[in-house]
């Protein structure tokens, strides 16, 4: 960026980040959707490149045009528009808004990877189960790490403004590769913890005689242990990606199938 042309300090790039970030989600529309998030997070940093009324009104228009990524993937590219803007003036928002509109896509999809997917499953399922054999250091960790991200946060959005269109440019092709492999290794996961995480024990035991069969302990586990948990997950899969319950749904309806058939002695803890 040309020296000659810049006109915010690191406090307007940070503040812009922050009221971003405060709204990205609680305006949410449908006709735009984070368009007046972005407004709402810009428009200090605009004023200061655009002085000119008309200017500013146009460059606010121009930021109010349907916008949708992953939240922490947008600060990469809010952080570059600024910088497009900043450096090119007027003449720049039929450029900011290709931009935007090219790599809102792409960056969703390793946004969605990482921050909706990998980071959650990963490191809050260690969390809970750290929690559920009543370690709080699970809570400690959990607490910690999104404070860090939070920073982060903030430092992708200077690296957008710094450097953010070269950056995605040089990323563009190797986008889907990296999205691809980071879903393989959330899957592995996520299976992994399947067994550890999720607890179903049968309590029926048949009866022939003198002889005692335990249907969880002698059949069940002989066949393939943690083979209920893995089938239940499946079923709440199929049940999500059908969109015909919802998530709360889907919850509520496990824990009164679960009172129930532990009522009538099915499951056993």
């Amino acid at each position: 960026m040309n020296n000659l042309n810049k006109k915010l300090t690191k406090k307007d790039i940070n503040r812009a980040a922050f009221r971003y970030m405060f709204m990205a989600c609680n305006i949410f529309n449908y006709e735009n959707q984070q368009g007046p998030a972005v407004v709402y997070g810009l428009e200090k940093a605009l004023r200061k490149i655009h002085p000119n009324d008309e200017d500013y009104v146009a460059s606010l228009n121009n930021q109010f045009k349907y916008f949708n990524t992953t939240t922490w993937m947008a600060n990469l590219l809010l952080g570059a528009s600024l910088a497009m803007e900043e450096n090119d003036g007027i003449d720049s928002l039929d450029a900011v808004q290709n931009f935007k509109t090219g790599m809102m896509g792409p960056l969703a999809g390793v946004g969605d990877t990482l921050v909706w997917v990998l980071y959650p499953t990963i490191m809050g399922s260690i969390a809970a189960y750290m929690g559920l054999e009543g370690n709080p250091t699970g809570a400690v960790i959990w607490l910690v790490l999104n404070i860090f991200f939070l920073l982060f946060r903030f430092k992708l959005f200077s690296i957008g403004y710094t450097s953010g269109i070269k950056l995605v440019t040089v990323l563009g092709a190797k986008i889907s590769v990296f999205t691809e492999a980071a879903s393989i290794m959330g899957l592995t996961v996520v299976g992994a913890l399947i067994p550890s995480v999720v607890k179903i024990n049968v309590g029926l035991v048949f009866k022939s005689g003198k002889v005692k069969l335990p249907i969880q302990s002698q059949i069940l586990d002989s066949i393939m242990p943690a083979l209920l948990p893995a089938l239940l997950t499946f079923a709440v899969y199929k049940l999500i990606t059908s969109k015909k319950m919802s998530v709360i749904q889907i919850i509520f309806s496990i824990i009164i199938l679960a009172l129930i058939l532990s009522f009538f002695g099915v499951l056993a803890v």
